[in-house]
This record gives structure tokens, sequence and C-alpha cells, in this order.
């Protein structure tokens, strides 16, 4: 057995029927227009353009996080330990995989550690086995295959849960966004609008999926690039009251907030916090790789979207912490009544405190304004994520196989509705206790994040003895990760541990609180009990390393699909230029 290492993937070739539909073309359309179910056929389009998956990497991770709640981690750990744990956490070094097999430099732990971070580790697990294996729902699949087939049931539904968790979430922050302005508009109205855009968007062809998520996400990048040149401005004395402030919050109050105690441990404490705090905000490789199945020529795109979302994203959280420290004092009253009285919408944001400070009237209305966009799109991505790993499961058998059912634009309209019954969650906020009942679910499943890293890595590890077991070459594969395995077992390490660490506040003296202990934890108990109940009823084994199957039928599809793919050209010169920008 052999990995095809000759393929030439922008061959101008004819191109052949799209093999992913595992369906003539001729049937095709009448089969799914009929609601027809193939078994374990992936019956979803490839329309998505590079610039679509970015976006929708970027869009999914860049919600009310990096705008609003940033603002805890300066609160509890200060300037300094925001920008650190956030620097920790996204990256160590300017080293950073490319799309070229990279060669490990020397075999010191010392080398590769201080040439990984924890997102960069699971970034390029997932590059290497999507690009190898561009499916649906990947990570989850991969998860069954590589692994344990109870492992992928476990993985799947976590992944599902959390990502429909956070539909009525984000719904529930546009309404209180909304409310920035005014109250005159009814909760229950705004909601009701909300699930309905998501639902035409959602159901429509994925192409104007990837589309409004492209534009939707921009915005967001627009956004935090305003933030950080405004920061960049005002702070150097361009504000209407001509301070030029500088670092000085760095100074006084200081760099370093005491966090529970005082003293070396409170501000250790505090920067564990801000640490937290960054490993549940950042995404990223995960909505990547969910579109690999509907991803446009992917052993292609799908490299350049993952460095690309790597980069940005990067960018866009280390500058946005360091930003935060410069523009707020860490005890700065607006900020600390903003998030004890749960101000609605930016209200919140340290950029709207600091412009409140620096008596800028007209700008904390637009931040708002985008904002409201930023927790719009992440709404949009999760309904999209969720809907495409229950799919996923479908198509493994690991749920009713109604769910495979698509349309005929390869939309799997039933997953998508599965997702949106789930928003309706979001009505709760109507009753204030229903409301606080709401925060606890989506609390209830914050550490799945973690959880899902955790699966990413183990399953590269499972692919990666697979074929060393096999005797295949991985400079043969079209994405080679720099330094592995030992970035999948630093990456597993470090999600498995925070994992544990999230809750560790409620261990504290005084602290102890059984809600808090439970949203914490309960899912890490529930994710081996899932295992354990589908090992049992389906009597699942380990995979063998020597007996997984590496070259599995879409693999052959796929390598015939880039071999004969022919690029769609761009009808109007503005998309040749988007297309230009984001390729």
């Amino acid at each position: 057995m052999s990995i095809s290492s000759g393929i030439d993937y922008t061959s101008s070739s004819p191109r052949i029927p799209e093999v992913e539909k595992k369906v003539d073309d001729e049937n095709f359309e009448s089969e799914v227009e009929a609601g027809s179910v193939v078994a374990g056929k992936d019956l979803t389009h490839r329309k998505l353009k590079a610039r679509h998956i970015q976006l929708i990497g970027i869009g999914g991770t860049i919600g009310t996080a990096l705008y609003v709640q940033i603002g805890k981690g300066l609160l509890k750990g200060g300037p300094g330990s925001l920008f650190l744990a956030f620097t920790i956490w996204y990256i160590l070094s300017l080293h950073v995989a490319n799309c070229q097999p990279q060669i490990v430099p020397d075999g010191s732990l010392l080398t590769w550690f201080l040439r990984c971070s924890v997102i960069l580790s699971v970034t390029i697990c997932m590059a290497e086995m999507v690009t190898y294996l561009p499916i649906s729902s990947p990570f989850i699949r991969f998860a069954g295959r590589y692994v344990d087939e109870a492992f992928g049931f476990a993985a799947g539904w976590n992944f599902f849960v959390f990502e429909a968790a956070l539909v009525p979430f984000e719904i529930v922050a546009c309404n209180l966004i909304i409310h920035f302005w005014s109250d005159a508009v009814h909760a229950g109205i705004i909601i009701a609008i909300i699930i309905v855009l998501y639902g035409l968007i959602n159901v429509m062809a994925v192409k104007w999926y990837g589309e409004s998520e492209f534009w939707a996400a921009l915005g967001k990048v627009f956004l935090i690039v305003g933030l950080i040149i405004f920061t960049f401005i005002v702070m150097l004395g361009g504000n209407p009251l001509h301070d030029r402030f500088g670092f000085r919050y760095w100074e006084t109050p200081g760099s370093f907030a005491e966090f529970y105690t005082d003293g070396s441990l409170g501000r250790f404490m505090g920067f564990l916090a801000c640490l937290i705090q960054a490993s549940f905000t950042i995404a990223g490789p995960d909505y990547v790789s969910m579109a690999a199945g509907e991803a446009e020529n992917p052993r292609v795109v799908m490299p350049r979207a993952y460095n690309a979302v790597f980069y940005r994203l990067t960018s866009f959280f280390v500058l946005g912490s360091l930003c935060v420290g410069i523009l707020v004092p860490y005890d700065d009253e607006e900020l600390t009544a903003a998030f004890a009285n749960a101000e609605p919408g930016a209200a919140a944001s340290p950029y709207v405190v600091a412009m409140n400070r620096l008596k800028i009237d007209v700008l904390p209305h637009i931040v708002n304004a985008m904002v409201l966009t930023a927790a719009f799109s992440a709404g949009n991505s999760y309904v999209y994520c969720a809907s495409r790993s229950l799919y996923g499961l479908a198509l493994e058998g690991k749920a009713p196989k109604i769910l495979k059912t698509v349309t005929g634009r390869g939309v799997p309209v039933y997953c998508v509705a599965v997702v949106l019954v789930i928003a309706l969650l979001s009505f709760l906020q109507l009753s204030e206790n229903a409301a606080v009942v709401l925060n606890w679910f989506v609390s209830l499943v914050t550490a799945s994040q973690l959880i899902n890293f955790s699966v990413m890595c183990a399953a590269y590890l499972g692919f990666y003895r697979a074929m060393q077991a096999q005797g295949l070459d991985r400079r043969d594969l079209p994405y080679r990760g720099w330094c592995q395995p030992y970035a999948a077992w630093y990456g597993l390490t470090a999600c498995f541990i925070m994992a544990f660490v999230g809750g560790y506040t409620v261990f504290l003296p005084g602290n102890w609180d059984i809600p808090d202990f439970l949203f914490s934890y309960t899912m890490i108990a529930i994710f081996p009990i899932l295992y354990v109940i589908w090992k049992i009823l389906k009597n699942t084994t380990v995979a063998k390393p020597a007996d997984v199957d590496l070259r599995p039928p879409e693999l052959i599809q796929v390598e015939e699909y880039q071999a004969n793919f022919v690029p769609t050209k761009a009808n109007t010169l503005f998309e040749r230029i988007l297309d230009k920008l984001f390729s």
C-alpha cells in the first residue's frame, strides 16, 4: 500500500464528475431532491472557496470574547498576565508550520517546545490529516478510524453538544447587544428574527452560506484591525484629552493583578485565570476542518487556510490582549461595574470603557454595531459546524439515518433543523430565572472545547502510528506538519491538563460551590461515559496501527477530484481581487 505522491493538484485537465457526491451527476439531483438517503454517502457539494474557508475559521472564533469578555481577564490578571497568557497559549516563537515539509533541526525537547504553541500543535495535527483526506466532519470521523469507533462516537457528540449549545448563547448575546441602544423591541421578536435568519442562511446552498459568513467575518477583521489602530493613535495622544498615556497603566496600577489572594501567589493565580480564558477563547482549526468536505480544491485550499487562520487569529488575539491592557487599568471602576452588573452589549468592552474615559462619543455605538455583527456571525458558524458534525455522525452510523438526508443543494437539512430546535432554548431569556438556567447549560459544556482539541491530537497520534506501521512515508503527504509526533503530544498534554484546571477556583478555601463544580467538570465525566456506552453496545476495539485503512474509498475519490480539478473563474473583477487576497 502506498500513498499517491505525484498528483498535480492544479491540473487543468478536463473535469470529471464531482466524485465527492458519490453518485453520478445524472441521477444526483433527482435522488437528493426526492429526499432519498444513500447509506454512507457524503452528498454535500464542494462550493467553498479559499476565502470562504479562511473567513469561516476566523468568523467562528472571533466573537464577543475578543471585544468584550477579554476584559474579565484584564480585571483578574492585569495587562502583563493577559498578554503573557495569550502569547503562551497561541505562539511561543515566530516559527510556524507552512505548507512545505519541515525537518526538525535537532532532537532536543527544548527546540520543539520553544517552537510550538498549543494552538499551533493542534492546527498542524489537523492540517496534516485533513489535507490528506478532506471529508465532512473530519476530526470526528478520524477519531473513530484511527483510535476507536467508541472514541469517535464520544468525540462527535461532545463536539455537537458544544456547538449546538453555543447557538442559543450567541442569540442571547445578540439580544443583549441590541438593548445597548433601546429596550423598545421585545426580546422574543429579536430572538425569533435571528433564528429565522440562521435557518434561511444555512438551508440555502453552501456557497451562499460561505458568502454570507465571508462578509460577516470580514467585518470582524475590520473591527479588530480598527481597534488596534485606534489604540496606537490614542495612546500617543490622538484623543480629545490630548493625553499621551502610552503604557502608563502597566506601571500604575501595575502589570500583574492579584487574584483571590495577595502576593506572588495572587499574581500567579491572576495569570492562571488569564491562561484559562485564553484556552477557552481560541478555536480555528476545528472550524476550518468542518468545512473540508465542502471545500473546493481542498488539498490546495486547506493547507493555506490553516496557516492563514493561525497567523491572523494569533495576531488578532495577542495584539488584542496587548491593546486592552494599554487602554484601561485593571482596577477601572467602570469596567468592574460593567461586568458586575452584566451591562448589555459593548458597555463592558474595554475599548468602549476607554472611549468613555477619553470623552469619545460616537465610536462606542459603532463598536456595539460591529460587535452585534460578530455575535451574529459566530452563532451562524455554530449552526453550520453543529449541523455538519451531526451529519458526520449520521454518515458513520452514530446518529439516526434520516439525518443523512440532504437537499438538492447539498445541505443536510434535518441536521440544520435539529440545531435550530436547540436554538429555541434562547427563548428562556424571556424569564429571568430561565435565563440563569440557560447560562448554566452553556457553562456545562465549556470544557468541551479543550476535549475537542485533545481528540484532534489523539486522532493524529493514531494516524501517525498507522503510517509508521504500514511503512508510509510522510514526505509523500500533501502537507507535512513540523515536529511530529512531539507537537501532538505537547498539544494533547496541554489541553488535557487545562480541561481539569478550568474549574480550579471551586477548590479554593471558601469557594466551594456545587453548581460551579458540575458546570466545570460534567462534560469531562460524560465523555468517558459515552465512550463506554458505545463500546459496550457495538463491541468496538482500539484500532491497531497495521489494520487502519489509510486508503479508503474517499481518498481515491479525492485524488481523482484533485487530478481533474478545474478552477472556477470569478465572474467579476471584484471577486477576482477577493480570491487573490485570500488565496
